[in-house]
């Protein structure tokens, strides 16, 4: 099959990517306008650090129960409306979350709340991947980038909020309309139609939109066991990834804060460090991929965040410690992207399937490190509870073989 290189994208789809770009934006804002209030919502439900880390489990709880079930309802929505509705059911949990009156109702919304974000983590990288078709070269991380850029907005938003006192309810009712709204419009400028079945012959391909590599629906070898070795590497990869950005989601601020003495506001920093470096970590790493391969990109960064994180706990000072947070989410910067788009090209696999299962398997490193990390800290400090982050970097050093070596080049021919 002979596949058209395109050249400047068309109107609808720069309006597109930028609709699926609002989508990633709310996606990360909405989540990071809660994770600054955990330590206000700990002290006020008087829990222990063993019981908050398994209250705060619920929202990967919910994810993991939920994701497989993301497929069903892009399917029977679209993409882009699963994405919206699912954004605003996400935005409904965490508003019952912060008005909680009870440390059972607290972990019932966050399971509600990642539910839905689940559902809204499949269905605007779907439709992402559908612009990216469109467009001919790879877009992902820019949207993944964009998220880590929602996620410094809404926690410096939280961190607005804190220092002028505004209720907690009036905070997140204000972040949940501001951002649902956003979403709402967006969905106006995403590409419309149904979306492409993974197993439909070319021709029901739309026009400017080929199939990733390899993935015809005759003609695939059938799965190995090398294929099943190299996708539980991904997964765990991608965990690893979701490891350590759970540390700076449940545990920055309030290690910044409990066991460094930090203000509120200053404790808020770790957590829009981590998300920060991440972003710029995002930004950078197409470029990076390009030039060094993403198995050195990978590893690099695994050996950045254990160093960076460690010494920072080896030496624990708050500026020493925003740093090592920073070190951590530039070091895991593109682990997830790169495991997701490696999973989706397996041998095997049908069209997406990999990309599913990387996605929903990776989702149980949040929901098993809150209360791991929750109970070593009751017994021995939550500074070790925190070696989980050099760990995960070291375990990303380990396994980053699995990854390409150079990023392939698009075809500019036959495909």
């Amino acid at each position: 099959m002979t596949i058209d290189v395109l050249g400047r994208p068309e109107l609808a789809e720069r309006r597109a990517r930028a609709a699926v770009a609002v989508l990633f934006f709310t996606n990360g804002a909405l989540f990071a306008n809660l994770l600054p209030r955990y330590p206000q919502i700990k002290a006020e439900l008087g829990i222990g650090n063993a019981a908050y880390g398994l209250a705060v489990a619920a929202f990967p709880a919910g994810a993991v129960v939920a994701g497989l079930g993301a497929g069903v309802l892009v399917r029977r929505l679209g993409s882009a409306r699963a994405a919206v509705a699912s954004t605003l059911l996400t935005a409904a949990g965490i508003l019952l979350a912060g008005l909680s009156p009870s440390v059972v109702l607290f972990a019932a919304a966050l399971f509600l709340a990642g539910a839905m974000d689940a559902f809204t983590d499949v269905a605007q990288n779907a439709h992402g991947l559908r612009v990216q078709r469109r467009y001919g070269r790879s877009i992902i991380n820019s949207f993944h980038a964009i998220w880590s850029i929602g996620a410094v907005t809404g926690g410096a938003m939280a961190a607005g909020a804190i220092a002028l006192d505004l209720p907690l309810g009036a905070h997140l009712l204000i972040s949940g309309v501001l951002f649902g709204t956003a979403a709402c419009v967006a969905l106006r400028f995403c590409l419309p139609g149904p979306d492409t079945e993974p197993d439909e012959g070319a021709e029901t391909e739309p026009k400017g939109e080929p199939r990733a590599k390899g993935s015809a629906a005759a003609g695939r070898p059938a799965m190995t066991s090398r294929t099943r070795y190299v996708l539980a590497a991904l997964v765990l990869i991608a965990t690893a990834g979701t490891l350590v950005e759970d540390a700076g989601n449940s545990w920055a601020t309030l290690y910044l804060s409990d066991s460094l003495n930090a203000s509120a506001a200053l404790a808020a920093s770790g957590f829009i460090a981590l998300v920060g470096a991440q972003f710029i970590g995002r930004i950078l790493g197409d470029r990076l991929v390009d030039r060094f391969g993403q198995r050195a990109v990978a590893r690099a960064g695994g050996l950045i965040a254990a160093a960076g994180m460690g010494l920072a706990l080896a030496v624990p000072t708050v500026p020493g410690t925003i740093l090592g947070f920073a070190a951590a989410g530039f070091g895991v910067a593109t682990l997830v992207p790169a495991a997701m788009h490696e999973a989706d090209e397996l041998p095997g696999l049908k069209p997406g399937s990999g990309l599913t299962i990387v996605s929903w398997l990776m989702r149980l490193g949040f929901l098993l490190s809150p209360p791991v990390v929750g109970l070593v800290a009751d017994e021995a400090g939550l500074r070790l509870g925190l070696l989980v982050v050099p760990l995960a970097g070291v375990l990303v050093v380990v396994l980053a073989g699995v990854l390409g070596a150079r990023k392939p080049q698009r075809a500019s021919g036959e495909g």
